[in-house]
């Protein structure tokens, strides 16, 4: 117990310094408040800096790579719409020959021999068309005999009718003149009743007879008529098959049909071939062709008649699109533009030459470079860049070229817009453009 107040004691005997502690104020020096100061402006000139791109950043949907896009700015100016293609050169005159008739052929030519029109090329041997058309021509003549004696019989036949009208005539008038005798000498009381009867008679009967050779003589001359006709056209029956016989052995000659080369052989120099066989084709090098492969979206647009340019060799000259094929293959379709004029000399089938073809040329159009923007939207929006910001923007897009696309609608003169890379946006509305 004493000891316990004896520590309570010394407890309140002593105590801390905390009673003895001051409140120093530490005046800032002046440099340190400028430093201060300086900070907090530099601050807030970069917040003030950084605000617009902080907040576009917040706007935006998403944000690219500008080094993974392509941009052009929309124009105003002249537009054309061409076609542009390489061709090779071919003979708008091509001609296959086939074997007429069948039989043994002998080649007459070699491949890349010159020919005139009408040179025999091919020669076929067939004994057989050669019979039948002598046969043929033998049957004709025969017929001709036919159709010449039946000429004679009916000339004949009318001149026997004509005898028998011309004596039945005569006995008419014998017979009236008769009847007119012995009436008036009955009259007269020279001869009874009985003889003018008896002229009476006479002279119907003589009618009578002249009337049916009347009727003998017209059958007779129809009837001759007719056989002569039927003879005849039998006749010119068979001469036309004896000249269409004499043609077929005619073509057993095989002849070119125009001036040019020959092109391919299809057969060896000596063959037996089917009729309707192909032996040779012959080339037209003075009508000659440029052959191009057009894509299908511009192929609609073609139309025979419209004007281009073929160039090659160092040269260029005026073409005229001469044919367009109604099929397409493999995503194309064939045309054909001729030279407008003569064919230049110095070219060869086959050769490769640029074509370039005009579909439409105006001004003042608004324009812009062509890209894959088109084909990712179908022409129906466009992302247009301002401050650093592309926007998913309605545009209607009307004709296309090669380089440029027609503005419809939309866009303005001065716009620059995104060509390429759009799928990177994945349709966002607002994208950022980073550098």
């Amino acid at each position: 117990m004493g000891a316990a107040l004896s520590a309570a004691k010394d407890h309140t005997m002593i105590r801390d310094t905390s009673a003895q502690d001051r409140l120093i104020q530490v005046k800032p020096s002046p440099k340190k408040k400028l430093l201060w100061i300086g900070g907090a402006v530099a601050a807030v000139i970069v917040l003030a800096f950084f605000a617009p791109a902080v907040t576009r950043l917040f706007s935006a949907d998403s944000s690219v790579s500008a080094s993974r896009l392509a941009f052009a700015t929309v124009q105003r100016g002249p537009f054309v719409r061409d076609i542009a293609a390489e061709g090779q050169v071919v003979a708008a005159v091509s001609p296959t020959l086939y074997a007429t008739y069948g039989g043994a052929v002998t080649l007459k030519v070699h491949a890349g021999d010159t020919v005139k029109k009408g040179q025999v090329l091919a020669l076929i041997d067939s004994p057989e068309l050669v019979n039948k058309l002598a046969q043929e021509q033998s049957n004709a003549d025969a017929m001709e005999v036919d159709y010449l004696s039946a000429q004679i019989a009916a000339r004949t036949n009318q001149s026997q009718m004509q005898k028998a009208y011309d004596n039945a005539k005569i006995d008419e008038e014998t017979a009236a003149r008769d009847f007119d005798r012995y009436e008036k000498a009955y009259q007269l009381g020279g001869v009874p009743q009985m003889d003018v009867d008896k002229a009476k008679d006479t002279l119907n009967k003589a009618k009578i007879t002249l009337a049916h050779a009347q009727a003998d003589l017209n059958l007779g001359n129809d009837t001759g008529t007719f056989n002569v006709k039927a003879k005849k056209l039998a006749h010119d029956r068979q001469v036309l098959m004896v000249q269409d016989l004499q043609r077929q052995v005619d073509n057993l000659n095989v002849r070119s049909p125009v001036d040019g080369q020959v092109g391919q052989l299809f057969i060896a120099e000596r063959a037996t071939v089917a009729k309707d066989a192909q032996l040779v084709s012959v080339i037209d090098l003075s009508a000659l062709e440029v052959e191009v492969k057009v894509p299908e979206s511009f192929a609609r647009d073609l139309a025979v008649g419209m004007g281009g340019e073929i160039s090659g060799n160092g040269s260029t000259w005026k073409g005229i699109v001469s044919a367009i094929s109604p099929e397409v293959v493999n995503g194309e379709v064939a045309a054909r533009v001729r030279f407008d004029g003569g064919t230049p000399k110095q070219l060869r089938q086959n050769q490769r030459l640029s074509v370039r073809i005009l579909l439409d040329h105006r001004d003042n159009v608004l324009t812009v470079q062509r890209g894959s923007f088109v084909d990712e939207s179908g022409g129906s929006y466009a992302y247009v860049v301002r401050d650093g910001i592309a926007t998913k923007t309605p545009i209607r897009a009307g004709e296309s070229s090669i380089d440029k696309v027609e503005i419809l609608d939309g866009l303005k003169e001065g716009d620059n817009i995104v060509i390429s890379g759009t799928d990177n946006f994945k349709g966002a509305q607002r994208v950022v453009i980073s550098r």
